[in-house]
């Protein structure tokens, strides 16, 4: 098993538990599982998982609970699941600090390529004040900025007026893009392949809630920099395409 492979399963439902824990398993992970989410928050805690899959409707503490207190002492890839019905809970779920999620019923292979996409990102969760620095356009130093909001790909930092800005590294991998096309508008699609690791696939491999789900983080990301959709200072949309920097 490679070193650091080990996985959380948080899920209330036993079967669907030992599912989870199989596929995990069969996918070369050390898994270990629980029933609620007090209980997987101290699994996470003890156990520091490179990965964590999360029910959404369980019994007390719910899955959005659940995921934002492990989001704030943990960096584990946090992946949502929702039943059908309850899908705009998995977006909601984006909102409190998940990476991804995944609807029941789910495939096993689409579950496992949702997980090693999440694995192919940075394993960082927050934005830090960055160091004095400049655009990356004026001296070569690595950061990007437009307006204000600065960023630095590689130190995984982010400000905005000088202010610090804590990002997910979904929202952070988005900000990246944006600042980095300039004018040039980024679709939704393009957007979901870049998170998920596949960069210059077809579009046609990205599904609807691929495309939700970008646009829950460039909400959240919008809310974070106090941005607004109706006048933007930053980030603008471009309606039945994508987004791009505001001219």
């Amino acid at each position: 098993m490679p070193e650091g492979r080990v996985a959380v399963v948080i899920e209330d439902e036993p079967d669907i538990r030992a599912l989870l824990a199989e596929v995990l398993e069969e996918a070369g992970f050390d898994v270990h599982t629980a029933g609620t989410g007090l209980d997987g928050i101290e699994l996470v805690r003890r156990v520091d998982p490179v990965v964590t899959t999360l029910d959404v409707s369980m019994p007390g503490m719910d899955g959005f609970e659940t995921a934002k207190r492990i989001r704030a002492f943990s960096s584990t890839y946090l992946l949502m699941l929702t039943a059908r019905s309850e899908e705009i809970d998995a977006l909601l779920g984006l909102q409190s600090g998940a990476d991804d999620y995944v609807i029941k019923p789910f495939r096993p292979r689409e579950l496992r390529a949702r997980v090693e996409a999440m694995m192919r990102r940075p394993r960082s969760v927050r934005a830090e004040t960055s160091a004095a620095g400049v655009s990356r356009s004026a001296d070569g130093s690595g950061w990007l900025d437009h307006r204000g909001l600065r960023a630095h790909p590689e130190m995984r930092m982010a400000t905005a007026d000088d202010a610090p800005v804590e990002l997910t590294r979904s929202e952070f991998e988005i900000l990246i893009e944006l600042l980095d096309a300039g004018q040039r508008v980024i679709s939704k699609a393009d957007l979901a392949l870049v998170l998920r690791g596949e960069r210059g696939m077809p579009s046609d491999f990205v599904s609807d809630h691929d495309a939700r789900a970008i646009e829950v983080h460039v909400a959240n990301l919008r809310r974070k920099l106090g941005d607004s959709s109706a006048r933007p200072r930053w980030i603008e949309t471009v309606r039945g395409v994508g987004y791009r920097l505001t001219t």
